[in-house]
C-alpha cells in the first residue's frame, strides 16, 4: 500500500463535499508531477485530504477506488483523474504550522514541495500524522 496527499481549496472542494458525494474523481490536475503522483496510485492507497490556501490542515481520510483515467475536464488528453472514496475524517485535523513544527516530519513533500497538489507520504510520515490528529483531540 502506498499513502498520498492530495490538496482542495475548500472554497472550491471542501472535506464535507467529498464526504457528500462519496465518491469523487480528483480531476483539473494539471501539474505533470502530481499527474504522475495520480498515475502511480493503486485501488486501496489511502490519501489524506488536505484544505489548501484556506485552512492549511488535513482534515480526513480517502481511498483509492478507480486508478488512473483520462480527466474528461482536460481537452489536451495529457491528464488523468484517479476515483477516491471519503473513508473517515481525522479526529482532529493537523495543521500546516504543526507539521512544519514536527522534525519527524520535515521532509515530507507538503514541505518540501509546496505547490505540489498531489504527493507521496511516507508510512512513517502517515502514521505521525494519525498520532498528531489522535493526541490533538485528547
Amino acid at each position: 500500500m502506498q499513502y498520498w496527499l492530495c490538496k482542495s481549496e475548500p472554497n472550491v472542494f471542501s472535506w464535507d463535499d467529498h464526504v457528500k458525494k462519496k465518491i469523487e474523481g480528483w480531476h483539473g490536475v494539471r501539474n505533470y508531477a502530481a499527474r504522475n503522483n495520480l498515475r502511480a496510485m493503486k485501488k486501496g492507497d489511502l490519501s489524506f485530504f488536505y484544505h489548501s490556501n484556506i485552512g492549511l490542515e488535513i482534515v480526513g481520510i480517502m481511498e483509492v477506488v478507480k486508478e488512473a483515467y483520462p480527466d474528461p475536464t482536460d481537452e489536451t488528453g495529457k491528464f488523468d483523474q484517479v476515483d477516491f472514496k471519503a473513508l473517515k475524517p481525522l479526529r482532529r485535523p493537523v495543521t500546516l504550522k504543526q507539521i512544519k513544527a514536527t522534525p519527524a516530519l520535515a521532509d515530507m513533500a507538503l514541505i518540501r514541495l509546496s505547490r505540489l497538489s498531489v504527493g507521496p507520504v511516507t508510512k512513517k510520515e502517515w502514521d505521525k500524522i494519525i498520532e498528531m490528529s489522535e493526541k490533538n483531540s485528547k
